[in-house]
Protein backbone atom coordinates (compact mmCIF):
# COMPACT_ATOMS: atom_id res chain seq x y z
CA UNK A 1 0.00 0.00 0.00
CA UNK A 2 1.28 3.47 -0.92
CA UNK A 3 1.57 5.88 1.98
CA UNK A 4 2.07 9.64 1.73
CA UNK A 5 2.60 12.30 4.36
CA UNK A 6 1.21 15.80 3.98
CA UNK A 7 2.09 18.81 6.15
CA UNK A 8 -0.20 21.75 5.33
CA UNK A 9 0.57 25.02 7.14
CA UNK A 10 -2.31 27.39 7.84
CA UNK A 11 -2.16 31.08 8.73
CA UNK A 12 -4.06 30.76 12.02
CA UNK A 13 -2.50 30.05 15.39
CA UNK A 14 -4.68 31.94 17.86
CA UNK A 15 -8.39 31.28 17.32
CA UNK A 16 -9.10 27.78 18.66
CA UNK A 17 -12.52 27.62 17.02
CA UNK A 18 -11.05 28.33 13.58
CA UNK A 19 -8.24 25.85 14.20
CA UNK A 20 -10.68 23.07 15.04
CA UNK A 21 -12.74 23.83 11.94
CA UNK A 22 -9.63 23.62 9.74
CA UNK A 23 -8.51 20.33 11.28
CA UNK A 24 -11.98 18.75 11.35
CA UNK A 25 -11.96 17.45 7.72
CA UNK A 26 -8.80 15.48 8.53
CA UNK A 27 -10.46 13.46 11.29
CA UNK A 28 -12.34 10.20 10.86
CA UNK A 29 -11.60 9.79 7.16
CA UNK A 30 -10.96 6.30 5.80
CA UNK A 31 -7.34 6.01 4.68
CA UNK A 32 -6.29 9.17 6.52
CA UNK A 33 -4.68 9.52 9.93
CA UNK A 34 -4.23 12.88 11.63
CA UNK A 35 -0.89 12.51 13.38
CA UNK A 36 -0.31 15.94 14.86
CA UNK A 37 -1.28 19.59 14.78
CA UNK A 38 0.41 22.48 16.56
CA UNK A 39 -0.60 26.13 16.72
CA UNK A 40 1.71 28.98 17.66
CA UNK A 41 0.38 32.39 18.72
CA UNK A 42 3.52 34.38 17.89
CA UNK A 43 3.90 32.81 14.47
CA UNK A 44 0.07 32.88 14.13
CA UNK A 45 0.42 29.60 12.29
CA UNK A 46 -0.94 26.07 12.42
CA UNK A 47 1.21 23.12 11.32
CA UNK A 48 -0.71 19.91 10.60
CA UNK A 49 0.67 16.45 9.83
CA UNK A 50 -1.48 13.79 8.18
CA UNK A 51 -0.54 10.45 6.69
CA UNK A 52 -2.32 7.78 4.70
CA UNK A 53 -3.38 6.58 1.27
CA UNK A 54 -2.49 9.19 -1.39
CA UNK A 55 -5.95 9.75 -2.87
CA UNK A 56 -7.65 9.86 0.54
CA UNK A 57 -5.06 12.28 1.94
CA UNK A 58 -5.32 14.53 -1.12
CA UNK A 59 -9.10 14.78 -0.84
CA UNK A 60 -9.10 15.38 2.92
CA UNK A 61 -6.46 18.12 2.64
CA UNK A 62 -8.40 19.69 -0.22
CA UNK A 63 -11.43 19.93 2.05
CA UNK A 64 -9.33 21.45 4.85
CA UNK A 65 -7.91 24.07 2.49
CA UNK A 66 -11.48 25.00 1.58
CA UNK A 67 -12.34 25.55 5.23
CA UNK A 68 -9.26 27.73 5.72
CA UNK A 69 -10.36 29.83 2.76
CA UNK A 70 -13.69 30.45 4.47
CA UNK A 71 -12.48 31.19 8.02
CA UNK A 72 -9.17 33.05 7.47
CA UNK A 73 -8.99 36.59 6.12
CA UNK A 74 -5.40 37.36 5.15
CA UNK A 75 -6.19 41.08 5.07
CA UNK A 76 -6.36 40.92 8.88
CA UNK A 77 -3.56 38.44 9.46
CA UNK A 78 -0.47 39.40 11.45
CA UNK A 79 2.25 37.02 12.57
CA UNK A 80 6.00 36.55 12.69
CA UNK A 81 6.15 33.74 10.15
CA UNK A 82 6.40 34.46 6.45
CA UNK A 83 3.11 33.76 4.69
CA UNK A 84 1.09 34.62 1.60
CA UNK A 85 -2.02 32.51 1.96
CA UNK A 86 -4.66 31.11 4.30
CA UNK A 87 -3.28 27.66 3.62
CA UNK A 88 0.20 28.96 3.04
CA UNK A 89 2.07 25.86 2.00
CA UNK A 90 1.13 22.22 1.43
CA UNK A 91 3.89 19.67 0.73
CA UNK A 92 3.54 15.96 -0.02
CA UNK A 93 6.26 13.60 1.27
CA UNK A 94 6.53 10.05 -0.12
CA UNK A 95 6.77 7.56 2.76
CA UNK A 96 6.12 4.04 1.47
CA UNK A 97 5.28 2.38 -1.84
CA UNK A 98 5.72 5.60 -3.82
CA UNK A 99 8.52 7.82 -5.07
CA UNK A 100 9.04 11.54 -5.50
CA UNK A 101 7.50 11.49 -8.98
CA UNK A 102 4.32 10.08 -7.44
CA UNK A 103 4.33 12.87 -4.86
CA UNK A 104 4.79 15.47 -7.60
CA UNK A 105 1.81 14.02 -9.47
CA UNK A 106 -0.27 14.29 -6.29
CA UNK A 107 0.82 17.92 -5.82
CA UNK A 108 -0.26 18.76 -9.38
CA UNK A 109 -3.63 17.10 -8.90
CA UNK A 110 -4.31 19.02 -5.69
CA UNK A 111 -3.10 22.26 -7.27
CA UNK A 112 -5.58 21.88 -10.12
CA UNK A 113 -8.43 21.15 -7.70
CA UNK A 114 -7.62 24.15 -5.48
CA UNK A 115 -7.30 26.58 -8.38
CA UNK A 116 -10.55 25.46 -10.05
CA UNK A 117 -12.82 24.97 -7.05
CA UNK A 118 -11.52 27.68 -4.73
CA UNK A 119 -10.09 30.16 -7.27
CA UNK A 120 -6.82 30.36 -5.34
CA UNK A 121 -3.65 30.81 -7.45
CA UNK A 122 -1.17 27.99 -6.91
CA UNK A 123 2.61 27.94 -7.16
CA UNK A 124 4.40 24.59 -7.32
CA UNK A 125 7.66 24.35 -5.34
CA UNK A 126 10.53 22.03 -4.36
CA UNK A 127 10.47 18.79 -6.42
CA UNK A 128 7.19 19.86 -8.08
CA UNK A 129 8.58 23.22 -9.26
CA UNK A 130 8.17 24.00 -12.95
CA UNK A 131 11.02 26.52 -12.93
CA UNK A 132 14.37 26.47 -11.16
CA UNK A 133 13.65 29.74 -9.36
CA UNK A 134 10.48 28.27 -7.87
CA UNK A 135 12.17 25.38 -6.09
CA UNK A 136 12.90 27.50 -3.00
CA UNK A 137 9.77 28.24 -0.97
CA UNK A 138 11.27 31.46 0.38
CA UNK A 139 11.61 32.79 -3.18
CA UNK A 140 8.06 31.80 -4.08
CA UNK A 141 6.71 33.47 -0.95
CA UNK A 142 8.89 36.60 -1.14
CA UNK A 143 6.82 39.73 -0.69
CA UNK A 144 4.28 37.76 1.34
CA UNK A 145 0.55 38.46 1.18
CA UNK A 146 1.02 42.22 1.10
CA UNK A 147 3.16 41.96 -2.04
CA UNK A 148 1.00 39.44 -3.92
CA UNK A 149 -0.69 41.92 -6.24
CA UNK A 150 2.66 43.21 -7.46
CA UNK A 151 4.10 39.70 -7.75
CA UNK A 152 1.18 38.37 -9.75
CA UNK A 153 1.35 41.32 -12.14
CA UNK A 154 4.83 40.15 -13.16
CA UNK A 155 4.63 37.68 -16.10
CA UNK A 156 7.57 35.79 -14.62
CA UNK A 157 5.38 34.94 -11.64
CA UNK A 158 2.30 33.66 -13.42
CA UNK A 159 0.85 30.93 -11.17
CA UNK A 160 1.30 27.31 -12.20
CA UNK A 161 -2.44 26.85 -11.72
CA UNK A 162 -5.20 29.44 -11.62
CA UNK A 163 -5.46 33.05 -12.66
CA UNK A 164 -2.79 35.67 -11.92
CA UNK A 165 -5.05 37.20 -9.32
CA UNK A 166 -4.94 36.61 -5.58
CA UNK A 167 -7.98 35.28 -3.77
CA UNK A 168 -9.50 38.30 -1.94
CA UNK A 169 -9.18 36.68 1.50
CA UNK A 170 -7.11 33.49 1.05
CA UNK A 171 -4.28 34.94 -1.04
CA UNK A 172 -2.21 32.24 -2.74
CA UNK A 173 -0.82 28.82 -1.90
CA UNK A 174 2.40 26.90 -2.53
CA UNK A 175 1.90 23.18 -3.14
CA UNK A 176 4.85 20.87 -3.57
CA UNK A 177 6.66 17.61 -3.00
CA UNK A 178 9.76 17.16 -0.89
CA UNK A 179 11.78 14.94 1.40
CA UNK A 180 10.99 14.92 5.13
CA UNK A 181 12.28 18.04 6.87
CA UNK A 182 12.56 19.08 10.50
CA UNK A 183 11.09 22.36 11.73
CA UNK A 184 13.51 23.21 14.52
CA UNK A 185 13.67 26.34 16.68
CA UNK A 186 16.48 27.29 19.08
CA UNK A 187 15.79 29.65 21.99
CA UNK A 188 18.12 32.51 22.90
CA UNK A 189 18.08 34.24 26.30
CA UNK A 190 17.81 37.70 24.76
CA UNK A 191 14.89 39.79 23.50
CA UNK A 192 17.21 41.42 20.93
CA UNK A 193 15.87 40.33 17.55
CA UNK A 194 18.95 41.73 15.81
CA UNK A 195 21.15 39.13 17.49
CA UNK A 196 18.84 36.30 16.44
CA UNK A 197 18.82 37.74 12.92
CA UNK A 198 22.62 37.86 12.72
CA UNK A 199 22.94 34.27 13.93
CA UNK A 200 20.30 33.05 11.46
CA UNK A 201 22.07 34.87 8.64
CA UNK A 202 25.37 33.19 9.51
CA UNK A 203 24.08 29.62 9.49
CA UNK A 204 21.58 29.63 6.61
CA UNK A 205 22.59 28.43 3.17
CA UNK A 206 21.45 31.52 1.27
CA UNK A 207 24.09 33.56 3.11
CA UNK A 208 26.91 31.04 2.87
CA UNK A 209 25.99 28.80 5.79
CA UNK A 210 24.96 25.16 5.91
CA UNK A 211 23.62 23.71 2.68
CA UNK A 212 20.47 22.24 4.25
CA UNK A 213 19.50 24.99 6.69
CA UNK A 214 16.92 27.70 6.11
CA UNK A 215 16.80 30.08 9.07
CA UNK A 216 15.34 33.34 10.35
CA UNK A 217 14.69 35.29 13.59
CA UNK A 218 11.51 35.36 15.67
CA UNK A 219 10.53 37.27 18.83
CA UNK A 220 8.76 35.52 21.74
CA UNK A 221 7.76 38.59 23.78
CA UNK A 222 5.85 36.81 26.55
CA UNK A 223 9.04 34.92 27.45
CA UNK A 224 11.37 37.86 26.78
CA UNK A 225 13.41 35.73 24.37
CA UNK A 226 14.05 35.29 20.66
CA UNK A 227 14.40 32.23 18.48
CA UNK A 228 16.49 31.17 15.55
CA UNK A 229 13.81 29.33 13.60
CA UNK A 230 14.97 26.73 11.09
CA UNK A 231 13.97 24.20 8.52
CA UNK A 232 16.49 21.39 8.25
CA UNK A 233 15.75 20.26 4.70
CA UNK A 234 18.00 17.17 4.78
CA UNK A 235 18.74 16.03 8.33
CA UNK A 236 20.98 13.23 7.06
CA UNK A 237 23.43 15.80 5.69
CA UNK A 238 22.98 18.63 8.18
CA UNK A 239 22.21 17.00 11.52
CA UNK A 240 20.17 18.57 14.31
CA UNK A 241 23.14 18.54 16.66
CA UNK A 242 25.25 20.38 14.09
CA UNK A 243 22.65 23.14 13.81
CA UNK A 244 22.36 23.33 17.61
CA UNK A 245 26.12 23.58 18.12
CA UNK A 246 26.48 26.16 15.34
CA UNK A 247 23.89 28.43 16.98
CA UNK A 248 25.58 27.99 20.39
CA UNK A 249 28.92 28.97 18.91
CA UNK A 250 27.56 32.05 17.15
CA UNK A 251 25.56 33.10 20.23
CA UNK A 252 28.76 33.33 22.28
CA UNK A 253 29.95 36.12 20.00
CA UNK A 254 27.16 38.29 21.38
CA UNK A 255 27.29 37.18 25.01
CA UNK A 256 24.04 35.25 24.56
CA UNK A 257 23.16 31.74 25.75
CA UNK A 258 21.09 29.01 24.14
CA UNK A 259 18.40 28.06 26.65
CA UNK A 260 16.69 25.22 24.84
CA UNK A 261 15.06 24.26 21.57
CA UNK A 262 11.85 22.83 20.16
CA UNK A 263 10.66 20.66 17.29
CA UNK A 264 7.49 21.76 15.53
CA UNK A 265 5.45 18.93 14.08
CA UNK A 266 6.93 15.46 13.76
CA UNK A 267 10.56 14.44 13.56
CA UNK A 268 12.08 11.30 12.00
CA UNK A 269 13.51 8.94 14.61
CA UNK A 270 16.77 8.65 12.67
CA UNK A 271 17.44 12.35 13.30
CA UNK A 272 17.04 11.87 17.05
CA UNK A 273 19.18 8.71 17.02
CA UNK A 274 21.92 10.61 15.21
CA UNK A 275 21.79 13.43 17.78
CA UNK A 276 21.77 11.03 20.74
CA UNK A 277 24.76 9.16 19.33
CA UNK A 278 26.69 12.42 18.99
CA UNK A 279 26.05 13.79 22.48
CA UNK A 280 26.45 10.42 24.26
CA UNK A 281 29.45 9.37 22.22
CA UNK A 282 27.76 6.11 21.24
CA UNK A 283 29.78 3.84 18.97
CA UNK A 284 28.16 1.94 16.12
CA UNK A 285 24.70 2.98 17.28
CA UNK A 286 21.82 2.78 14.83
CA UNK A 287 18.04 2.57 14.57
CA UNK A 288 18.34 -1.22 14.79
CA UNK A 289 19.39 -0.89 18.43
CA UNK A 290 16.21 0.91 19.46
CA UNK A 291 13.78 -1.40 21.27
CA UNK A 292 10.68 0.03 19.60
CA UNK A 293 12.17 -0.70 16.17
CA UNK A 294 12.08 -4.42 16.91
CA UNK A 295 8.57 -4.20 18.32
CA UNK A 296 7.28 -2.61 15.12
CA UNK A 297 8.69 -5.31 12.83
Amino acid sequence: MAIVQCVPNFSEGRDLDKIEKIVSPLRGKKGVKLLNYEADENYNRLVVTVIGEPEAVKNAVFESIGVSKDVIDMNCHKGQHSRFGACDVCPFIPIKGMNMDDAVKLANELAEMVSKEYEIPVFLYEAAATKLERENLATVRKGEYEGLDEKLSNPEWTPDFGKAKKHPTAGAIAIGARKPLIAYNINLDTPNIEIASKIAKTIRYSNGGYRYIKAGPVEIPERNITQVTMNLTDYSKTAMYRAFEAVKMEARRYGVNVMGSEIVGLCPMEALIDTAAYYLGLENFSLDKVLETSLME
